[in-house]
């Protein structure tokens, strides 16, 4: 109830600014579908030009066209962003999924996101309808203002569930493949709010859930299925120090063929070894100065051992690797479909407040109840505070492409920032002079009159 109204209030509060955007839905299940290993698409090198699928949308401009804007082929010579002599999609500046740049509007927009069905991240199994009776993910569920994928993936992982679902931001629900074959699947670009705790990342939507599999970023499991996808510890999020993973793969067939979509370690006692399970002995070995060759890399066993360990000071965005079984090392059969993975719990924390959503006792339900009217009011006092600086003096910005990136404020008496990815606008507290807002202004455009004048009817509305 209390999760129900808090999402209710920040939807009102935020409705004016929002335009529906999002990620297409895959399954770890069948990597082979999937141009993007990445939760934002960073790794897409796929064709798609215009700003929709299959044609639609607006058409993209070619990269070496566009050097009057901060991202064109002149800035990327090395590749690494994958731009060139094309208008293909990209996300060289780490966006929360791949964009273009546009011909100009009259309202001042000249990029747009991407909407790729067949960019998304093996794993995570689309956006669903939570109409929260009953919720779309019956498990336990909690929520935090630092809320990641990953941290929402380890939670219900630890509980024991299948799936976990993060939605509006900053809620977590956890359930099993039961509550996804009664679900109801929303359009992908309804789950388009970006994650407190992570500014890259997607949390869902307003009532609606991004539904991953817990076998994303675990730190050990048993893969028996005739393909897969093995991430690194904590991914999406960057692994971290000391960690000391394992994962045993043993497909029905003669011989194993790895591809590594991404592999980013700090440092070269950053360690990935792959042993043959059977002798243990080491058959390669890969580190942040050594890494693995580009294409295919072919086994001639069945039953391998990968293990992981970081040191100390290990954070890094880590690695992604397919894998398929081959019933004859000298042979390139088709990859079979279908997949199963069984991946251990690890024993890791959540930074996550939990509370189990079903079954609550009666007994209980007035103190509940007491706990939710008073949470929400403390919310209402806090964010009246918040808003009372916000009238006397804001900064109305529309979103522009090039460094400086636009992230929460730090500073003691700015401990918050409205985040929107949309070509729209967005309201930042801030102080005459302050060199943190005037610096972020530099990759900003100002809204127009038309615009201004709707959010500051909105803020004096509230």
């Amino acid at each position: 109830m209390g999760t129900q109204a808090l999402q209710g209030f920040l939807f009102l509060l935020f409705l004016p600014l929002l335009q529906p955007r999002g990620a297409s839905a895959g399954s770890l299940h069948s990597p082979g579908l999937s141009e993007c290993f990445q939760v934002n698409g960073a790794d897409y090198r796929g064709h798609q030009n215009r700003t929709g699928p299959r044609g639609a949308g607006r058409p993209c401009l070619f990269w070496d066209q566009t050097q009057q804007h901060s991202y064109s082929s002149a800035s990327d010579p090395q590749g690494r962003w994958g731009l060139g002599a094309h208008n293909f999609c990209r996300n060289p500046d780490g966006d929360v999924q791949p964009w273009c740049y546009v011909a100009e509007t009259e309202e001042g927009i000249y990029w747009r996101y991407c909407d790729i069905p067949s960019c998304h991240m093996p794993g995570y199994l689309g956006c669903f309808v939570d109409s929260g009776a009953p919720p779309a993910l019956s498990g336990p569920s909690g929520t935090s203002t630092k809320l990641t994928v990953q941290v929402c993936l380890r939670f219900c992982r630890m509980k024991g569930y299948q799936l976990a679902g993060v939605e509006a931001g900053y809620a977590c629900f956890c359930g099993s493949e039961s509550d996804l074959a009664r679900g109801r699947l929303a359009p992908a670009t309804d789950c388009d709010q970006i994650c407190f705790g992570h500014p890259g990342q997607l949390c869902g939507g307003d009532g609606r859930l991004g539904v991953y599999e817990v076998s994303v970023g675990s730190c050990q499991g048993n893969w028996t299925a005739p393909q897969g996808v093995i991430y690194s510890p904590d991914f999406p999020d960057e692994y971290g120090p000391d960690r000391n993973c394992s994962w045993a793969l043993g497909p029905p067939a003669a011989a194993l063929e790895l591809t590594f979509r991404l592999f980013e370690l700090a440092d070269p006692r950053d360690r990935l070894e792959l042993r043959d399970a059977a002798s243990g002995s080491l058959l390669r070995a890969f580190d942040g100065a050594r890494p693995p060759p580009p294409g295919p890399l072919r086994l001639g066993t069945a039953a391998l051992l990968l293990t992981f360990r970081s040191d100390a000071r290990g954070h890094a965005q880590g690695f992604a690797l397919t894998y398929r079984g081959l019933h004859d090392a000298a042979e390139d059969p088709e990859a079979p479909e279908g997949s199963a993975q069984t991946p251990a719990a690890p024993l890791d924390g959540a930074n996550v407040s939990c509370s189990p959503w079903p079954g609550v006792p009666p007994a209980a339900m007035g103190a509940r109840v007491f706990s939710t009217v008073t949470a929400v009011s403390v919310l209402l006092l806090l964010l009246l505070g918040l808003l009372r600086p916000l009238r006397r003096r804001s900064c109305l910005l529309a979103p522009g492409k090039g460094p400086p990136a636009l992230g929460p404020s730090r500073g003691p008496r700015r401990s918050w920032a409205v985040w929107h990815r949309q070509p729209r606008g967005v309201a930042l507290p801030c102080s005459p002079g302050d060199p943190q807002a005037e610096g972020s202004a530099a990759g900003y455009r100002p809204l127009s009159a038309s615009s201004q004048s709707s959010l500051r009817s909105l803020i004096s509305a509230l």
